[in-house]
């Protein structure tokens, strides 16, 4: 039977990027507005934070220690010891109204991550970016509203990419070997559901979990697009989905009490949850390999 319990006693301004780690045995997720990175250890149940310089959209964690971070203002490297975030790129520089969001890493090690308007609008603005091993970022695409939601097929072939503007989840074939993206196709509209599309996973059976913002509810997908599970969540404001805990049979979602374009209208918006009993295992996350 599925169970949702509440985890700690965080509330966040914008929960977001959950990030669960097989080798630390340990759950990160960040606080957008509140500038700060969340890190829960499984076995003793302490958490750290650590503050970054600027909003913070999504991490990585790296194979040789420290983190990949899409701050505000581009992509750094990130000390845990020092504290210190070092600027990578910063390609959006010239337009101050946009900021980094949502990011993942592929299968080889590279991270993959886009960027949106600080206060959403209709135009499009945002653009899709691969961060390779040697630190040279790449554009992918643009015309996007609100880069959310990146993750892989299980094979690696398929990247999928939600733009929560858009009301969709698009896909594109992936080159395992370049990182270069296809042709772009829908492969689930979220408008039947009232809502956006925010930040999403896909499991071992390669369905698509996606956070529906607007509708309170988390929802999983199958390959072609249908729905396969609907669930209600506690917060209105679900941001993202992630698998996570030992056995990578636990959904972790942050949720959202003030992003500044949304607000949650229930007091426990902000909250981190864990969905258990979903019969569903995810795979486990790769980490940056520069």
């Amino acid at each position: 039977m599925t169970r949702i319990e509440r985890i700690g006693e965080t509330i966040d301004l914008l929960g977001e990027g959950p990030l669960w780690d097989v080798e630390e045995q340990a759950l990160y997720w960040v606080d957008t507005r509140g500038a700060r990175i969340h890190r829960l250890d499984w076995a003793t149940g302490e958490r750290r934070d650590f503050s970054v310089p600027d909003m913070i959209g999504s991490m990585a964690l790296r194979r040789g220690g420290g983190a990949i971070v899409a701050l505000r203002n581009g992509v750094h490297t990130f000390d845990f010891g020092t504290g210190e975030a070092t600027l990578v790129s910063d390609p959006e520089s010239a337009d101050p109204s946009t900021r980094f969001n949502d990011g993942k890493v592929d299968r080889q090690g590279r991270f993959l991550t886009g960027t949106m308007q600080t206060r959403i609008g209709r135009e499009p603005r945002g653009s899709i970016y691969r961060l390779d091993p040697d630190l040279s970022l790449h554009r992918l695409k643009g015309d996007v509203l609100v880069a959310n939601g990146p993750c892989f097929s299980p094979d690696g072939e398929t990247f999928y990419f939600a733009d929560t503007g858009r009301r969709a989840i698009f896909a594109y074939d992936y080159d395992t070997s370049t990182g270069a993206i296809g042709e772009e196709r829908v492969a689930v509209d979220t408008n039947p559901f009232d809502s956006g599309p925010d930040g999403g996973t896909v499991d071992r059976d390669g369905f698509l979990w996606s956070a529906l913002v607007h509708a309170g509810r988390i929802a999983r997908f199958a390959p072609d697009g249908t729905l396969d599970r609907l669930i209600e969540m506690p917060c209105s404001r679900p941001a993202s989905v992630m698998f996570g805990g030992p056995d990578l049979d636990i959904a972790f979602v942050p949720s959202i009490r003030d992003s500044g374009n949304v607000r949650g209208d229930r007091p426990i918006d902000g909250a981190l949850f864990a969905v258990h009993g979903l019969g569903v295992t995810g795979l486990p996350e790769s980490r940056f390999a520069g």
